[in-house]
């Protein structure tokens, strides 16, 4: 039966199991604006900016692990999106980025809105392609789909010119392919790597983003109380990478390299687990890795394993799967001495884990309650005790949130998402995707003022759905971080271009002109309730939280 490559593109889509197409529409996407009109399967999600778009595709394949589709409007609706693509990419989420195009021939007249849109989306995509015949449209978002989602998984680009999408197609359509990537090591190599670990006398693990996307919790938990090791998070922990309330976490490493080197001196083996190998992001003259100390790094992301440091096992292969058969594996080479040193190690280390430095922190902190501005720490340690346990935690905070894995327990894979790549603008529209992932879940999103900036036309879009999103906006009045490290780094306090108050950004208007109810905390007291209902709350609301500066003109 003949259709038309619009209906066709979206029926290829169903059968991938997409259920919503987040979107931004222009004339280019008109056709495609037609056929959803035409059918109930797939639900159009409106952000009002194309940042917003890609970002709530973004946090939809973060909750998920599944495939997203998103849609932008041509050169410029790409252009805006980027930032946003620059996220997926150094998350690896596998979402499908679409945009529409100027007819093929009319584009060689250059009109309004064209340019080539494959090399500005290359560099930041797994594979980028122009549809040049509707013929080609069903294998193309088949094998876009197949890339995307193959580890490393990450975003894919597809170019589509609108007389493409008005084309007529009369081919039946085919099954997805999905490539079964849930691989383990050979016996022989698990053995080998058994031995490796069993023989380091106080061997450390830094552990990263595919303990949360293969839900490998419990078997990296079984992994570290096996071997003895003290365990790190990543330094730059943008997910639930493990559990605070297992007796060898340590916490997360700081993207501090003297101290990095501090902390791994004393170890004689590095054992990395689906992470990234001390990625930093301020240049330092000290080396962040001991000398001499050997690597074992297990992990999908071949690019990481080996890219700044030698290692000695590299493992290319699923992680929940190698612990699943490492584990064993070790229990069968482990000798009495090794199980006894072992212990010895994780009792040792339970006398400085994440519960006990947490009540460390907590009790330097008490000087700071009641203060007319709320204090950073002491905020982070309010929410972590305060927020329901059900919130899905979302974060993008920078200065403010530096301490906040320090106080948030953390028991499942899906409790907290924070920022991969650095740049700022995922958190106000990748809650609204997380949320639209997880159904009714509370989601705490947890944002600078800064940084809600770059994205403050998602609060609409969480309007408009009614999502029960609580979007905690830490208001210092600038880009703090700039501030701090301009002191620090350049010794001087003449903060040009980082202060947002003359005028002062008025939050709680900004919301309520979206359709976002808004208060602003007044007190600790106020905070805490406002928390303790966020399992309760149907809608979303935005909180105006007035921060301590620790930096002065």
């Amino acid at each position: 039966m003949k259709q038309k490559g619009h209906k066709h593109f979206l029926d290829i889509l169903e059968t991938e199991g997409i259920k919503f197409l987040f979107g931004n529409p222009g004339t280019t996407e008109l056709a495609i604006m037609e056929a959803l009109g035409n059918q109930d399967k797939i639900q159009y999600v409106l952000g009002l900016q194309e940042a917003i778009v890609v970002a709530m595709a973004d946090g939809y394949s973060r909750a998920t692990g599944k495939l997203a589709a998103a849609n932008v409007h041509v050169a410029p609706g790409l252009g805006n999106a980027m930032g946003s693509l620059y996220n997926a990419k150094f998350h690896g989420s596998p979402l499908i980025l679409t945009a529409g195009q100027q007819e093929q021939g009319h584009g060689l007249m250059e009109p309004m809105l064209y340019d080539p849109l494959v090399p500005i989306a290359q560099p930041m995509v797994k594979w980028a392609i122009e549809v040049s015949r509707v013929q080609d449209l069903e294998r193309i978002v088949r094998r876009a789909a197949k890339v995307a989602l193959t580890p490393p998984t990450g975003p894919v680009f597809i170019s589509l010119p609108g007389d493409i999408l008005d084309d007529y197609v009369d081919d039946p359509l085919q099954e997805p392919t999905r490539i079964n990537t849930a691989i383990r090591p050979s016996n022989d190599i698990l053995n080998k790597l058994s031995n490796k670990i069993l023989a380091a006398k106080n061997p450390v693990i830094i552990v990263g983003h595919e303990i949360a996307s293969t839900n490998a919790l419990d078997e990296a938990g079984r992994f570290a109380t096996l071997v003895g090791a003290p365990v790190w998070q990543q330094t730059v922990p943008h997910g639930a990478h493990f559990s605070t309330d297992h007796e060898c976490f340590q916490g997360h490493l700081p993207r501090i390299q003297e101290k990095v080197k501090q902390i791994l001196e004393p170890h004689d083996l590095l054992i990395v687990v689906g992470a990234d190998v001390l990625r930093m992001s301020v240049m330092s003259k000290v080396d962040p890795l001991p000398r001499g100390i050997p690597i074992v790094h297990i992990s999908e992301r071949d690019w990481e394993i080996g890219k700044n440091y030698p290692t000695e096992m590299a493992i290319n292969a699923n992680v929940k799967e190698t612990l699943r058969a490492l584990i064993p594996q070790i229990e069968h080479n482990q000798c009495a001495v090794s199980k006894n040193n072992a212990k010895k190690r994780v009792e040792k280390y339970k006398e400085h884990n994440w519960k006990q430095n947490k009540i460390i922190l907590a009790s330097k902190l008490a000087h700071h309650r009641n203060t007319k501005f709320f204090h950073p720490e002491r905020l982070m340690m309010l929410i972590g005790d305060h927020v329901s346990k059900d919130a899905i935690i979302v974060e993008e905070g920078l200065s403010s949130t530096s301490t906040l894995l320090s106080f948030l327990p953390i028991c499942n894979s899906d409790r907290f998402f924070g920022l991969a790549s650095g740049g700022i603008g995922f958190a106000a529209g990748g809650s609204i995707g997380i949320s639209l992932a997880t159904g009714a879940r509370p989601i705490v999103a947890i944002i600078g003022d800064g940084s809600i900036m770059y994205s403050i036309q998602a609060l609409w879009t969480a309007a408009h759905l009614n999502l029960p999103i609580t979007y905690l906006v830490l208001n210092n009045e600038g880009y703090e971080i700039l501030k701090q490290r301009l002191q620090s780094f350049r010794g001087t306090q003449n903060f040009i271009g980082m202060n947002l108050n003359d005028p002062a950004i008025d939050f709680t208007s900004l919301a309520q002109s979206m359709g976002v109810p808004s208060v602003r905390a007044n007190s600790e007291e106020h905070i805490c309730q406002i928390l303790k209902e966020t399992s309760d709350r149907k809608g979303p609301l935005l909180v105006d939280i007035h921060m301590e500066i620790s930096t002065k003109n």
